[in-house]
């Protein structure tokens, strides 16, 4: 399975994480959108109908639970990042898949095909 021609929404605060997570995509073969670090952005960036994407739960000092609600109602599908995974994540979003902060891309890249085989 690969990533190829799928558009990845990246959703994350951390510069170096974003960096990272959008090389191993583009490795993979998605076509990435963003990396975004806000909920502002990451709304605006919902309009471009992203296939599946990464949502790091906590943006700054903001939550991204409007950015996970808006996702289910578009009907994409999402994995969150977060150092807290359980803790953060309203009940309506469970069982959303989950990576639990400090993951390598490869981890990142696997979730997302298993997502995409599903969906």
């Amino acid at each position: 399975m690969s990533l190829n021609a799928i558009r990845v929404l990246v959703v994350e605060d951390e510069p170096l994480v974003a960096m990272l997570l959008e090389d191993a995509l583009l490795d993979a073969g998605a076509e990435v959108l963003g990396p975004v670090g806000t909920v502002a952005d990451a709304l605006a960036m919902l309009e471009q109908l992203p296939d599946v994407a990464l949502l790091d739960l906590r943006l700054g000092r903001d939550s991204a639970v409007p950015v996970a609600d808006d996702m289910v109602v578009r009907g994409i599908p999402f994995a969150v990042m977060s150092g807290d995974v359980g803790g953060n994540l309203p009940v309506r979003h469970h069982p959303a898949p989950a990576l639990a902060k400090p993951f390598s891309p490869d981890e990142a890249i696997r979730l997302l095909e298993s997502i995409v085989a599903r969906a």
